[in-house]
């Protein structure tokens, strides 16, 4: 029967889009080293039918399907099962812009194309598309989209969930939705769109999407602060929002922890200040018009009166850049460093500060010496919050306890109103975990919604539910 199957993806999408054997492990390890899997194939479909045409030849013959955009998954969402019996279905091949309206500020994309290469499309247009990530040269559209993607401009932009008009997804059986619609205002029934964004491909598959786009800001500031601990950083940032308001499109905060990893792993990179800090925030001012948006950000800073070790505020862009480098790379530091036990968290942002008190001293205390790295957005309450041990011989034991450190994280998270998983998805990392702290009759409309769309189960098992 594979055999057969394969022979008819091979016909539908051509044999050099069907990839077996070997060929396929690129496509079967997730971004972090921690999911491998395998592949009965793996299958580039070049456009919307072809997709449609794979997926009804997978669901008339049961084997199931994993969605694939570029493989930057941090849950495992993109990575098939061990057992090769499923196929991924990969959508790098879909990278075509299909449509730019300016007037109407609006881009519509195929799930394959590249982050980077909307966010340049849209620049040519003088428009923004203001999803930002660190792997915006390598992560797609498609895969922004399935995790609900935030990044460091949700603070005034929105996740993704929140620059999306219109969706084309391919349903489970091989049906075709076009809801291609670039309209700010539809109230003709229920809001489908928003059931595939952030489904990590369990309801569907997104093909291309309609995204909002923003005016193209035309000056910027950024400072780089050194604070004192983490409750300064939030009455730092209350008390720019009251002086800035939306002119803040980023407030980023890093850990000294971060920071010595980013020093250490990688190159090119220099401590802000000339001495160090416990924290430092990152922040961002843009504007449309052309006002002087460094001189408004240090008469902010300079009018907090609790918390600022030392402040420096810069309008050029190579200056601002060094800073951000120390931001961008803490990722691929701590992969250089070694194993580390990860949570993308997020409480409201008034709890930030007492969230890190209490996993800070829970975990010193269950763990002596153990490593927090802690950074993230404090504008929408998501920190990335890890933990190691700083020596691998202590390490191995300590990742060993990763079932009792994510209780001790994900308790606290509960108990303070916030959620597990802010904007990295379930994916299989978390499908357990998720049980814990929703309640009975959310994991029932989940389970229902799934069985709706997706009455087989085909539809990238073993995630989310």
């Amino acid at each position: 029967m594979h055999t057969e199957l394969i022979n008819l993806l091979r016909t539908t999408v051509g044999a050099e889009s069907v990839l077996t054997g070997a060929d396929t492990i690129p496509y079967c390890n997730d971004k972090r080293g921690r999911y491998s899997g395998k592949a009965l194939a793996v299958v580039l479909p070049g456009d919307t039918q072809q997709v449609s045409a794979v997926v009804r030849l997978c669901a008339e013959r049961g084997v199931a399907i994993v969605p694939q955009g570029g493989n930057t998954s941090l849950c495992g969402a993109s990575v098939p099962s061990a057992e090769g019996r499923q196929v991924v279905l990969n959508l790098s091949r879909m990278n075509r812009i299909r449509a730019l309206d300016a007037t109407n500020y609006t881009i519509t994309v195929e799930a394959g194309c590249i982050l980077a290469n909307v966010r340049e499309a849209a620049e040519q247009g003088n428009r923004l598309l203001p999803l930002s990530l660190p792997s915006g040269q390598q992560c797609e559209i498609g895969g922004n989209l399935s995790t609900n993607a935030g990044g460091i401009n949700v603070l005034r932009y929105g996740a993704m969930r929140d620059l999306v008009l219109g969706l084309e997804v391919v349903l489970p059986d091989g049906r075709i939705w076009d809801g291609l619609r670039a309209l700010r205002k539809d109230n003709s029934g229920y809001d489908l769109k928003q059931l595939f964004i952030g489904a990590e491909g369990t309801l569907g598959i997104i093909t291309a999407a309609v995204l909002k786009l923003c005016p193209r800001p035309q000056t910027m500031a950024t400072a780089c602060v050194g604070l004192r601990d983490a409750a300064a950083a939030v009455e730092l940032f209350a008390h720019l929002r009251a002086a800035c308001g939306d002119r803040i499109s980023a407030f980023e905060f890093v850990g000294r922890s971060c920071l010595d990893l980013v020093l250490r792993h990688i190159p090119g990179t220099q401590e802000p200040f000339a001495k160090q800090h416990a924290w430092i925030v990152i922040i961002e001012l843009s504007d449309v018009l052309d006002v002087p948006l460094d001189k408004a950000l240090r008469a902010a800073l300079e009018s907090f009166s609790g918390g600022i070790e030392v402040f420096a505020v810069t309008a050029e862009k190579a200056h601002s850049e060094r800073w951000w480098k120390l931001r961008n790379n803490i990722g691929d530091a701590q992969k250089i460093d070694g194993i580390s036990i990860k949570h993308d968290i997020s409480v409201p942002v008034s709890r930030v500060a007492e969230f890190m008190a209490q996993a800070d001293a829970a975990l010193h205390g269950a763990f002596p010496g153990v490593r927090i790295v802690a950074f993230g957005h404090i504008g929408d309450g998501n920190i990335h919050y890890n933990a190691s041990m700083p020596e691998p011989a202590q390490n191995a034991a300590f990742i060993a306890q990763s079932e009792h450190v994510n209780r001790i994280v994900y308790d606290i998270v509960h108990v303070l109103g916030g959620s597990i998983s802010a904007e990295h998805g379930l994916g299989q990392l978390k499908r357990g975990e998720i049980c814990r702290y929703k309640s009975a009759l959310e994991m029932e409309l989940m389970r229902d919604i799934k069985r709706v769309f997706d009455p087989h189960g085909m539809m990238n098992p073993g995630k989310v539910l």
